[in-house]
């Protein structure tokens, strides 16, 4: 750990033209199952960035996962958001050449506070407070989704289906269970259901595609940094909004539809204030069942990349044992929507 401390100091130092950089701390953090993030911390002496500065770096793990990014696109994408006015880490430096750290690496700001879901859901905010903090996501979201292609800088993201990206979705969820290769006739049916059920479009944005509690920092009951950028695509603003309101992502407080936080209509109306848009509740809850099956296909694929060889690592494997229970929670929101209507 003590040399990649050192690669990565100075490569910041070469960044920054500092005349020396001290390594004040250096860790692995926490999470991260399909990238590798580091937190650095340095004293730097003289150029652009001088005195005690902390960074996070994050690097390309052993293996992957099909839906996910490579670190020099995610680091564009990051650019697009912070640009956008999206309360996100600033990105720093991209380092594309391997033989500095072995791997394709970008450097970003270290925001203070926690993404621990778990502590997040179980913190004692008041009322009033869950509802700020739900509706300063739906504000965050709303600015993402201002972004809208075409972008040079993102061409690299693929285009969904115009008409429709629900069934864009579809058809790709059903060519990674064709890989998987494996018998799932829950998701299938689903699959089935999702394609029958496809909202009205709307607009093509930008969108985060893992916005969830985990994946932003809160320090106190104030947010500081949205995270983890490799799932980003042009897609329909709903699916940012049923991803963060899906069940797996409430960590046990069901009752509260937004991350385990709040309430869906305080997200709702932080999104309204902050875009001028109205989104249809069943919209987002037509997305809530298509998250649940999105997860499930990454749990299949991450547990795919344990029993490969390819990584072993018990937390993949652990969560590719987490895919019964999706399938279960699929059954139960899919019957509560058929009974609601």
């Amino acid at each position: 750990m003590s040399a990649l401390a050192d690669t990565f100091s100075a490569f910041i130092a070469r960044q920054t033209g500092a005349r020396s950089a001290r390594v004040i701390d250096f860790d692995k953090l926490s999470g991260g199952a399909i990238q590798d993030n580091f937190g650095l911390t340095l004293d730097l002496e003289g150029g652009s960035r001088p005195d005690r500065q902390a960074f996070v770096v994050r690097q390309d793990a052993p293996s992957g996962v099909a839906e996910s990014l490579s670190r020099s696109e995610e680091f564009r994408v990051l650019q697009a958001a912070f640009k956008a006015g999206v309360t996100a880490p600033e990105p720093l430096w991209l380092c594309e050449d391997p033989e500095v750290s072995g791997r394709v690496f970008y450097v970003m700001t270290r925001a203070a506070g926690s993404a621990s879901p778990r502590k997040l859901v179980k913190a004692d905010f008041t009322e009033e407070q869950r509802r700020n903090i739900v509706r300063r996501l739906g504000a965050e979201l709303a600015r993402l989704h201002k972004v809208r292609p075409p972008q040079e800088s993102l061409k690299f993201l693929a285009l969904p289906d115009p008409d429709n990206a629900a069934l864009s979705r579809v058809a790709l969820y059903r060519r990674y269970l064709k890989e998987i290769g494996e018998p799932h006739p829950v998701l299938e049916w689903a699959l089935n259901w999702l394609e029958d059920h496809a909202p009205e479009p709307g607009p093509t944005v930008l969108c985060h595609c893992d916005f969830r509690t985990g994946n932003y920092m809160m320090n106190g009951d104030e947010l500081t940094a949205v995270l983890d950028w490799e799932f980003a695509a042009w897609s329909d603003p709903g699916e940012d909004l049923g991803w963060l309101c899906c069940r797996s992502w409430r960590f046990g407080a069901d009752d509260r539809e937004v991350g385990g936080i709040g309430d869906k209509q305080d997200l709702l109306d932080g999104y309204r204030e902050a875009s001028g848009i109205d989104l249809d509740p069943a919209a987002v809850s037509y997305w809530e069942v298509m998250g649940l099956v999105r997860w499930a296909m990454i749990a299949l694929q991450q547990a795919r990349r344990h029993m490969s060889g390819e990584q072993r690592s018990l937390e993949l494997a652990l969560t590719g044992r987490m895919v019964a229970q999706m399938e279960f929670d699929l059954l139960n929101q899919i019957q509560e929507l058929e009974d609601g209507q």
